[in-house]
Parts: C-alpha cells; structure tokens; sequence
C-alpha cells in the first residue's frame, strides 16, 4: 500500500529512469535526474534540523520548483508554495500564518526573499542545496524519515484568499492527495503515454492533475509558459510541437482558444483528453471545443482546495446544446457528498442543498486557525453515532432522475432583489449564449440593490440589453452593464469577481 507520495517517484524512477519527467524550455528532466535533485534538497534540509515542519518555496514556476516541492516531502517536512509575484503584504500574512523557520528560493527570486521584513528565518538557495554531494549516510537517513511517516502527515499547505483579508492555509495530507490521484488517474484512464501541458499555478492545488500522474505512471508534463495564454494560435502551435494528448486545464484557460476563434486558423492535432474545473463551463465555447475535437472525451470536474482539489466528475458522453447544463456528476472513490438544507435535514431528489464532503479527500483543516477549521469542518449533523468530519463547501447543488449532481450556485451568490431569489449563474448563462459575447459576470451592489452585468465581446450594451429583455424575467435583468476589453481573473484562472465590485 502506498503511503508516501515519494513511493511513486522512486518506483517510476526505477524502472523508467531515462524517460523525460519534466520539461519547461530548453530545460528538462529524466526521473533519475528529478529524483536524485530530490534527495538532494531532501537531505540537505534534514542535515540542517528541518523535521516535520512548513518550508516556504519561494520560486518561479519551473520543473526546479517541483523538485523542491518533493524534497521538502523528503526531509518529512510539508511545502508551502507562495507566488513570486504575490504583493509582500500577503507573504507577510501567509509566513505569519505558517510560522515558518526557513524559505527555499531561486536566483531569481532571493533578493526579494532575503528582504522580506517580517521574515527571522533562514534563506536557503536552490542551487545551493541540489549542489551537496548525496552520501549513503544520507540515503539511509532519508529512508529512516519516510519508513517512519504515515499517510495522516502533512504534505503542503495551500494558502487561498479569506473572507477576512487573511489568507487561509489549506493543509492536505498524504493520503488525501494519493486518493484523489489515484482515483482521477483511474476515471481519466491516465497512464505512461500521457503527455500534459500544464497550465496551473504551483502556488496553487490544481497542478496535482499532471504532476502526480506524472510520476506514478512514468508519464510527462510539458509545462506551459504564461506568455503563451495571450497569444492563443502559439499556445495551440506549442500543444501540438510536443504533441500533448491531456490537457487538465481551468474553464478560463480553455475559453481563451476558443473565444478567439483559433480554431479557424489551428487546433489541437493531439488532444484526446480534456478534463475541465474551476468553472462553470459556458455551453457557447463548449460546442466550439466539442465540434472542433469530436473524438475528444471531455469530463467537467468539480471540488473546493479543502478537499484536495477535486471530488467529483461527470465524463460528457453527449452533443451539449444551447440551454444545456453539464453535471458535476458523481463523487470520486471512496469520496461520499451529501447535500445539506438550512435545517440540516437531506435534501431530497431534484432538492436543492449546500454541497458537504466527507472522505479522505477532505484535508486536515486550516493550519494554525481552529477557530475558522471549526466554522467549515464540522461533525457531520446526520451522523449521531459517532464524529464525522465533513467540508461545508458553501455550493448548492441538485441531484438529478439519474443520479448526477447539478451544480446551482454559490450560496453566496444567491441574491434578494425586487422581492425575487435570484441567481446570479442563470443569468450568466443566459448572457453566455448570446452572440457577441465572450465572457461575462455577474456581481451584485447590495447597497444600491442593483445587478451589475461585467462583459467582454463584439455586442454593444444597448443590442444587449435589448436581447436579454427576451430571455429574462425583468426581475432578473442587469440594472448596469459594464463592457471589458478582459475579464480581470484570480491568480487561479477564476473571475475575480472582488476586483469587479471595485469597478462599478
């Protein structure tokens, strides 16, 4: 039984070590070489008294950041990954929050780290560490660490944004990332031929779709340069250079080729994969993916950070038409979702209810604060005979005739406006299936009690408008439209949707 993620590296590097592992430019890893860096970082911290303990990393997005990632799991200690573009007012927070004694940095990125003000730890620099010469006392060391983890022990800690201004520190455990792996591996029929571009931040959970299967089936990860997302046909051109076949990409990524019709000059030649999260997907830019790749199989997923990442899936097995809506379907493995009224009583079918996850895919709450841990991790109400921990997702969802779960809304992003509950997604989806539009959202101005519609696209306000009069109920109708030349996006590919309250 696996319970070290470690295992999977080793093993992969075993057996398939000159195989290419990671690739990012002209820079590119065997799994030998990748495991080897590894044990490197790992027994360079463990030589210097880090145990069980959070390391900061603090790099640029790079195979090299992986590696330091792993090596922190080496010295059994967890990773806490900060974006370096991130402002120093929240790294102070999340350094605060973590309570860290030593950073790991590139060159890129040390000057920044060493002049962090609030920081009394230790800077260690990458090259510095990978540069120690591995002895056997250090193997031997390093495999006395892992026999004696167990599959509860921290392995990273992901910081999101809190509803308070303070970032939260979501902490996952072995275990809860080997389950959700290996199931997504397993209804994704991933294996040694798969070839990924990433697209996810490190700094973010979503990258565990392509590293992880990475290294459990010998795989490999082309990881995508940021730049390329602004310039759609060089995207597509560098998906079909290195000939990737899945892609485990945000809604947001996707509708960047698709809403600027690059599928009329290229398009993936070698894509059979598509496996979709963050949103929801709008049905317009969905039939360009679906009709511009037939073959493809497309699968929408579903999951908050506090349950590693993703607990549902739904494989889409027909033609999505206008005025569709693709499920989320159906819990992972060994993963249970209960749908919960105000009342806690179960909601019945075709009922809506607030998405609670229970499983090992629920991560061990919000490091160093048990108070919010408590608000959101909590003894599930319709077990009386004994403590269950379930995540309170703050979705709502139904389940459908067939037993697949829609998802309805944020709670939220449920509104009471004109005597009416509204919301704000069906009016989106509404927007989505005009002509002209590209991208839309919708926030709500409480004070002002009005709908401010945010979109990007060709059409003009007042055709619009007028268009929408058809498709809503005038209740529902935007009090305000705002046209964009972008959608402002959360560092994770979703719409930010604080910065557009800031834009009315």
């Amino acid at each position: 039984m696996i319970t070290n993620v470690l295992d999977y590296l080793y093993n992969t590097a075993l057996v398939k070590p000159d195989k290419k592992a990671f690739i990012m430019g002209e820079d590119e890893y065997t799994f030998k070489e990748f495991k080897n860096s590894v044990q490197r970082i790992g027994a360079s911290l463990a030589d210097k008294g880090y145990s069980k303990e959070p390391v900061i990393i603090y790099m640029d997005k790079h195979p090299r950041e992986l590696i330091a990632f792993f090596g922190t799991v080496a010295a059994g200690c967890f990773y806490v990954p900060i974006d370096s573009e991130m402002p120093s007012a929240r790294i102070d927070l999340i350094l605060e929050s973590s309570e860290s004694r030593v950073i790991i940095s590139d060159k890129e990125n040390l000057q920044k780290a060493q002049e962090l003000t609030n920081f009394k730890g230790e800077v260690l620099l990458f090259d510095d560490l990978d540069a120690n010469e591995l002895t056997a006392n250090d193997l031997d060391n390093l495999n006395t660490i892992k026999r004696n983890s167990i599959d509860t022990d921290p392995i990273y800690i992901v910081f999101t944004s809190g509803t308070t201004g303070v970032p939260k520190g979501i902490t996952a455990c072995h275990r809860s990332v080997i389950d959700y792996a290996e199931s997504f591996s397993e209804e994704l029929g991933l294996g040694e031929e798969s070839i990924f571009a990433n697209q996810a931040p490190l700094y973010f959970d979503a990258y565990i779709k392509d590293v992880y299967p990475t290294i459990m089936f010998g795989a490999t990860t082309y990881m995508v340069p940021k730049q390329l997302f602004m310039f759609p046909v060089k995207l597509v051109e560098f998906l079909n250079d290195h000939k990737v076949n899945t892609l485990c990409w945000a809604v947001s990524a996707l509708t960047i080729i698709s809403a600027f019709k690059t599928f009329n000059t290229i398009k993936p030649e070698y894509v059979k994969k598509i496996a979709f999260v963050g949103e929801v997907f709008p049905t317009k830019q969905f039939k360009i993916w679906q009709a511009a790749l037939p073959e493809c199989e497309f699968t929408n997923l579903y999951g908050p950070t506090e349950t590693t990442g993703v607990c549902c899936y739904y494989h889409v097995d027909k033609i999505i038409e206008d005025g569709d809506i693709i499920p989320i379907g159906r819990p992972f493995k060994n993963t249970g979702i209960i749908l919960l009224k105000d009342d806690n009583t179960e909601a019945s079918l075709n009922e809506e209810g607030e998405i609670c996850v229970r499983g090992t895919c629920v991560t061990l709450g919000y490091f160093n604060n048990p108070s919010k841990t408590s608000e959101n991790f909590i003894s599930n109400p319709l077990n009386k005979n004994y403590n269950e921990i379930i995540y309170r997702t703050g979705d709502l969802a139904r389940k459908g005739e067939d037993g697949n779960l829609i998802f309805v809304s944020r709670k939220d992003f449920q509104i009471k406006h004109m005597g009416q509950r509204i919301e704000l997604g069906e009016i989106e989806a509404n927007v989505d299936l005009v002509d002209g539009i590209d991208s839309c959202c919708c926030v709500y101005n409480q004070e002002k009690d009005k709908i401010v519609l945010f979109y990007v696209g060709s059409i003009e306000v007042k055709e619009l408008s007028a268009l929408l009069r058809t498709k809503l109920q005038p209740y529902m109708l935007p009090n305000s439209y705002k046209k964009l030349d972008s959608m402002p996006l959360t560092p994770n590919g979703k719409k930010d949707r604080n910065r557009l309250k800031t834009m009315w």
